[in-house]
């Protein structure tokens, strides 16, 4: 992982951890957490909107979007863009997060996929933080498209959600 992955890491896992936010990190970073070698773009992480004016708050000087309303034909949610030392960093209100299902049979409430399983806490460079489930990263990674997330969910599979 980049340093600068790390660093940012290590600083929002902060940030949230002192003001004891509830999030969970999901996406690649998750799957590169649990022990996949692809190489991580960015850190998504999920919160409740209601802490959305808390973490604004907290991380002002380096908001690049949001929080705003997001929808297209994949995703209906809000969300907060943030860059870290040139980390990109995005927040997700998991209370109202839609996602299309693959087949376009209509709408998946993420939340309800997250309430399926605990979050898993790993120490990370020193730091507490917290995961999505790797079956959690299973279900919702199969109602997206694209070589990595077959990577990751071929990887998640075979390596850890057996493990559980």
């Amino acid at each position: 992982m980049q340093e600068k992955t790390i660093e940012a890491l290590k600083w929002i896992a902060g940030v949230l951890n002192d003001n004891q936010i509830q999030y969970r990190i999901g996406g690649g970073l998750a799957t590169h957490l649990y022990g996949s070698d692809r190489p991580v773009n960015d850190i998504d992480i999920s919160i409740s909107g209601k802490d959305f004016p808390v973490i604004v708050a907290l991380v002002k000087d380096y908001v690049i979007a949001g929080p705003k309303h997001y929808e297209n034909n994949k995703w209906n949610c809000t969300t907060l863009s943030l860059n870290y030392h040139g980390q990109d960093i995005d927040l997700t209100d998991a209370d109202t997060l839609l996602m299309s299902k693959k087949d376009g049979t209509g709408w998946i409430k993420n939340k309800e996929i997250y309430q399926k399983y605990p979050d898993v806490i790993k120490d990370v460079y020193g730091v507490q933080i917290s995961l999505m489930d790797p079956r959690v990263l299973i279900e919702y990674k199969k109602e997206l498209d694209g070589e990595h997330q077959e990577s990751d969910i071929k990887f998640l599979e075979n390596n850890v959600a057996r493990k559980i």
